[in-house]
């Protein structure tokens, strides 16, 4: 005798429940956030349910592990003067730099306590790292050139 073959139905139940993620300033891309036993019942125990952050972008600065980068544009007579630079950090404070250096191709200046918040150490700050772009003039009139060239051979190298 031919017996009916009969399929078990699985049941899927909806369950419905808010759940909260704290993100910590200075948590990486990358970083996972666990709930365990939140996710879809397998094999009779529920699964974990696992987030994974991801980093937007920024206008301004770059994320270079938990330092902060940013590129300032300087006109070449502050680069050989000096000047003072005001930014805007990522929280939203105005920060007032003095650049005293000469500031020459690939040159850096490092304000400390100023980049990513450290996630494991609460209060503590990395770095943020000024990269400078020396904008030169597109054209020089005879006489600021002799100027120049008079100025540099006095200059100690």
């Amino acid at each position: 005798m031919l017996c009916p073959q009969v399929k078990k139905r699985r049941v899927l139940k909806s369950v419905e429940e808010i759940l909260k993620i704290d993100i910590k300033p200075g948590w990486e891309n990358g970083t996972k956030i666990t709930f365990p036993g939140k996710g879809n019942k397998e094999q009779g125990a529920p699964a974990d349910l696992v987030f994974v952050l991801g980093e937007r972008p920024h206008a301004i600065f770059k994320r270079d592990r938990n330092d902060l980068v940013v590129i300032q544009k300087i006109l070449l007579a502050d680069a050989l003067t000096g000047t003072s630079l005001n930014l805007t950090t990522s929280d939203g404070r105005d920060l007032t730099i003095q650049v005293t250096d000469i500031v020459k191709s690939g040159y850096e200046l490092v304000v400390p306590n100023e980049g990513m918040p450290i996630s494991k150490k609460p209060g503590k700050k990395e770095n943020l790292r000024i990269k400078f772009d020396v904008i030169c003039p597109s054209r020089l009139t005879t006489q600021q050139k002799c100027d120049l060239r008079r100025i540099q051979s006095d200059a100690d190298y």
